[in-house]
């Protein structure tokens, strides 16, 4: 089982902080079920008992995970520039996101556990995650950053979408890249990149029964 490294950080931060970082880099590199607590313990230098004292459970150290990745999303969102048109501000919202994510490889490596394999799904990180996005729209449309256009709900989809759809499938889309190059010619041309979008969503006319 793969251990994670010890950064020089780590040993300034206090020994509930060093527990819960052990737990997001052994998850994302081995998955919950492959991490006893022994591990957590061993990776942050204290004994299974503190580790016990300050999270309970395994339960409750998910629960710890995954506010750090939430609340590393929310650090990501609230360091970005809110100056601009309003395109410009979600592009470079999303960019702040994607800088963090590159910055943390164990994030984005636990919220492809956590979200696609089965029975990754067991905490609420998906929830959280929806519900701070939520958050962000609001106070966006109530400044007029964000269009009034759409429903807010469409658009904390379009966001999430938007700065996480690429997390998942840009390495699809490298790894058929890859091996494309090995019997065709890709040398000196560009390599794909992924967009994604939302589209409709938009309010229904309960006396026809369509999309407006």
């Amino acid at each position: 089982m793969d251990r994670p490294a010890q950064h020089s950080g780590d040993q300034d931060l206090t020994a509930k902080a060093r527990i819960r970082n052990a737990a997001l880099e052994l998850y994302a590199a081995n998955g919950e079920d492959r991490t006893p607590m022994r591990a957590v313990a061993a990776a942050a230098g204290v004994t299974v008992g503190l580790v016990v004292h300050h999270y309970g459970s395994k339960d409750g150290l998910r629960e710890a995970v995954e506010q750090i990745v939430v609340e590393r999303f929310a650090s990501a969102l609230a360091s970005a520039p809110t100056d601009g048109a309003g395109e410009e501000i979600a592009r470079v919202r999303n960019e702040s996101v994607a800088e963090m994510l590159v910055r943390n490889p164990e994030v984005v490596n636990y919220l492809r556990r956590a979200l696609l394999e089965p029975g990754g799904q067991r905490g609420q990180l998906l929830e959280r995650l929806t519900e701070l996005t939520h958050r962000e729209v609001v106070a966006m449309r109530e400044t007029g950053a964000a269009s009034r256009g759409r429903a807010d709900s469409v658009q904390v989809v379009d966001v999430i979408i938007n700065q996480m759809g690429r997390l998942f499938l840009q390495p699809l889309v490298d790894a058929v890249w890859t091996h494309l190059g090995t019997f065709t010619h890709t040398e000196g041309r560009s390599k794909p990149e992924l967009g994604v979008s939302v589209s409709g969503g938009g309010a229904v006319d309960r006396s026809h029964g369509s999309a407006t």
